[in-house]
């Protein structure tokens, strides 16, 4: 069968073989794709999401519990809110890349559901779910820790680079940020957005999403990036 072989690929991917390989197909299977095949309920992802999301809320709090001591309650839901925020766990998603081996139904197909942040970052916790239930939660920690509390400090920026970009800019120039849309591609049910940041005339960032607000995030990221590099005294 071409999903099993695939989904294989994706246990050596993810350096984790499933005692019970029902849970990985459940874990990857959209309800578009369980409607389609007249699955029942359960055989969709998002019961496994729902458990995976609080395997992922436990193990990243006492990550970060452990990691900064110094910082209080609040510093931490706020660092917490930014790793497992949907574009966070989208964007760890896409470093495996698990959109790949989703199954999808064929209109959530056709109207680029494989990258639609929504859907990676829900199978992201799906699989934390499966993983959790088949290996106990040593084996889902161990997948957290590799695969999304890694470089947390790039993540956190990539969370609300708007916001960095706005403060290191308002201490630095006189010229404000403003983001420009240059272009827009697709069919209005799958369309891209191209954003530019720009300070004054100059272009620091350029950006692309399904929407306006993420192709700006990722342009004010490429410019907090290309910022710190031209001036290394920057502190983020």
């Amino acid at each position: 069968m071409k999903e099993t072989k695939k989904l294989l690929e994706l246990e050596k991917k993810i350096g984790y073989k499933f005692e019970n390989f029902d849970l990985l197909v459940n874990a990857l299977t959209h309800s578009s794709y369980a409607n389609e095949h007249h699955i029942a309920y359960r055989g969709n992802n998002e019961r496994l999401e729902f458990l995976g999301d609080a395997v992922l809320e436990v193990t990243s709090s006492e990550f970060l519990f452990r990691t900064y001591p110094e910082l209080p309650e609040g510093e931490l839901t706020k660092k917490r809110a930014s790793l497992v925020c949907e574009p966070t766990l989208a964007l760890c998603a896409r470093e495996i890349p698990l959109g790949d081996y989703l199954l999808l139904g064929k209109g959530e197909e056709a109207t680029g559901g494989r990258s639609r942040d929504s859907v990676v970052s829900d199978a992201m916790e799906a699989l934390i779910g499966a993983i959790y239930l088949d290996g106990g939660f040593a084996n889902a920690k161990e997948f957290i820790h590799k695969y999304i509390l890694n470089d947390i400090e790039n993540k956190q920026l990539f969370y609300d680079s708007k916001t960095t970009l706005q403060e290191i800019v308002q201490g630095r120039y006189e010229e404000d940020v403003h983001y420009v849309l240059i272009k827009e591609e697709g069919p209005d049910h799958n369309k891209s957005f191209y954003v530019e940041a720009l300070l004054g005339e100059r272009v620091l960032g350029q950006g692309c999403g399904h929407t306006k607000k993420a192709a700006e995030q990722q342009a004010a990221y490429c410019a907090i990036k290309k910022l710190k590099n031209e001036k290394g005294d920057i502190c983020i």
